[in-house]
């Protein structure tokens, strides 16, 4: 697969602190998310029908902006063309499919696992996942090398993982719900590289993120479709408005990743978010504790390790700027 060239250094591209500020920042708005979704769901009582409620709503808000903005609508115009010239590949148009699965996984698991160790799974899976698509890459940023501080600080964050599992809790959940998470993490990180390669080709985060939702909301409702069949339509949907947020909550976190990783990198934008991610979780699950979550003391102490990670990898590279 081709590579995109690298920006020169200083073209166009965000000053290093702001570009972190918001990689934490989608850190921040992926953990709200999550808890908004793990409610819905325990309210719903149907994952699956959950999942589409709130990735379809935010199909629904990004179709009517791209139609209402002259941006959105030159984006829709500019990604038919790259289409039909094949300027856009078939496998930009899927990064949805990694949305739909991170959204349904929350929905799956947080309720029971809590958002902390929900959010340390999916730590774990972005950060490795962005060592290997930076070192092929994938991502809109081209190759980026591994380095110590990258290895050590994506290491740590592994290690951040492994403290924020620890306790009586995590022996109360099937082995699943701790898998999922980090494969969706894995996911995100693919997803950003491919939504911020399609921002590229089509130059509109709008357009980058509708066809994202676009894809999620086609492969959750089949999936909802199939479990309606067997087990037929919830009866009972919650009053409380702020659980179904989540669609539009993903709207603004997606468009920040597809905007901002051309500025940080794979790795980075998923390190960066960590610490949005973690310390989030621990707030909330503060809040509202969940009956196979981290001891707020080890998140806490995850937490910690995790920022130490996210400052070895990304202080080295500010530097060098």
């Amino acid at each position: 697969m081709p590579t995109t060239p690298r920006p020169r250094p200083g073209h166009g591209r965000l000053p290093a602190g702001v570009a972190l500020a918001g990689a934490v920042l989608v850190g921040v708005l992926t953990t709200i998310q999550a808890q908004m979704n793990g409610a819905l769901s325990a309210g719903i009582g149907d994952g699956a029908i959950a999942s589409v409620i709130s990735f379809g709503s935010g199909f629904l808000i990004l179709l009517v902006l791209s139609l209402l903005t002259r941006n959105g609508r030159a984006g829709l115009v500019r990604l038919a063309s790259g289409i039909r010239g094949r300027h856009v590949p078939f496998w930009m148009l899927v990064g949805g499919f990694a949305g739909a699965f991170t959204v349904g996984t929350q929905t799956l698991t947080v309720a029971t696992i809590g958002v902390a160790t929900f959010t340390v799974g999916v730590v774990a899976g972005q950060t490795i996942s962005g060592i290997v698509l930076d070192r092929v890459g994938y991502g809109p940023g081209g190759v980026v090398g591994i380095t110590v501080a990258r290895l050590t600080g994506g290491g740590l964050a592994v290690v951040a993982v492994v403290i924020a599992l620890l306790g009586e809790g995590a022996t109360s959940a099937p082995w699943w719900m701790f898998a999922l998470p980090f494969l969706a993490g894995a996911g995100i990180a693919w997803q950003q590289a491919t939504n911020g390669r399609l921002r590229h080709a089509v130059d509109s985060p709008l357009t980058a993120t509708l066809v994202n939702f676009a894809g999620g909301t086609f492969a959750l409702l089949v999936a909802a479709a199939i479990r309606v069949a067997f087990a037929g339509p919830p009866t009972r949907f919650p009053t409380e408005a702020w659980m179904y947020l989540g669609g539009a909550t993903g709207v603004v976190y997606i468009f920040l990743s597809a905007a901002l990783v051309r500025h940080t990198g794979v790795l980075q934008l998923g390190l960066g978010s960590v610490l949005g991610l973690l310390a989030t979780s621990v707030v909330i699950d503060a809040v509202w504790p969940a009956p196979a979550g981290a001891p707020l003391v080890i998140a806490l102490i995850a937490v910690a390790v995790a920022l130490v990670g996210v400052t070895i990898a990304v202080v080295p590279r500010w530097r060098r700027r």
